[in-house]
C-alpha cells in the first residue's frame, strides 16, 4: 500500500475496480482545514479521464506496470496489432486506449504497458515526437509569413495536423504525440 505522498505523473493505482495512471497532480495545503491531493487520473482499462481528490495521507492500492518494448503492425476492426520484438507475441489494443492513433505509423517502436500481476495489456505509449510526411497541404502564398498562420496538412495515415504556412507537399515534420501540434520542420 502507497499513500498520497507516493504519488507522482506515472504512478498507477487501482481505484474504484479500475487501473488508473495520474496523468497530473497537486498537493494543496489551504488555510484551513486538511491538506489533500488533488489529480487526474487516467483509466489504462478504457481511456477516460476524470479528476479525484485524495485527503492526505490516504491509502492507495499501488499496482506494478511494466512497459514492453513492441513494434506497431496494423490496424483492422479488431483493434491496433504490436508484436513484442523479444518474444514475438502479438497483442491487439482499442482505438480508445491510444492517444492520437493517427500519428501511429506501420513499424513504428512502442511501450505497451502491462499489468504485472495479470499480464494483461492495459495501454500503449507512443515516443514524445514523431517524424511524419505531409502528403496533402494547400500552398502558402508567397510572402504571406508575417503572422503565425496555420494550415491544415494530412500526414500518411489520413491523420490531420496544422502546420505553418511555408510547409508544402512531401515536406517532414516533427509532431508531439500527446497533443497532436506540429513542432518543426525536419530535414530528411
Amino acid at each position: 500500500m502507497a499513500s498520497t505522498s507516493d504519488i507522482k505523473n506515472g504512478f498507477c493505482l487501482r481505484h474504484n475496480n479500475d487501473i488508473f495512471s495520474i496523468v497530473e497532480f497537486q498537493h494543496v495545503k489551504p488555510g484551513k482545514g486538511a491538506a489533500f491531493v488533488r489529480t487526474k487520473l487516467k483509466s489504462l482499462t478504457t481511456g477516460r479521464v476524470l479528476d479525484n481528490t485524495f485527503p492526505a495521507g490516504h491509502k492507495i492500492d499501488e499496482v506494478r506496470v511494466e512497459r514492453h518494448k513492441m513494434q506497431f503492425l496494423y490496424n483492422d476492426d479488431m483493434g491496433y496489432h504490436f508484436m513484442d520484438m523479444e518474444s514475438y507475441e502479438q497483442v491487439a489494443l482499442k482505438k480508445e486506449l491510444i492517444d492520437n492513433p493517427g500519428l501511429l505509423l506501420e513499424n513504428a517502436d512502442v511501450d505497451v504497458l502491462y499489468d504485472a500481476k495479470e499480464n494483461v495489456p492495459l495501454t500503449m505509449e507512443m515516443p514524445q515526437y514523431v517524424e511524419v510526411e505531409i502528403t496533402y497541404t494547400e500552398p502558402g502564398v508567397k510572402g504571406d509569413t508575417a503572422t503565425n498562420t496555420l494550415k491544415p496538412a494530412k500526414v500518411a495515415s489520413d491523420y490531420e495536423i496544422r502546420v505553418p504556412l511555408f510547409i508544402n507537399i512531401g515536406d517532414w515534420v516533427k509532431v508531439e504525440t500527446s497533443t497532436g501540434k506540429y513542432v518543426e520542420r525536419v530535414k530528411k
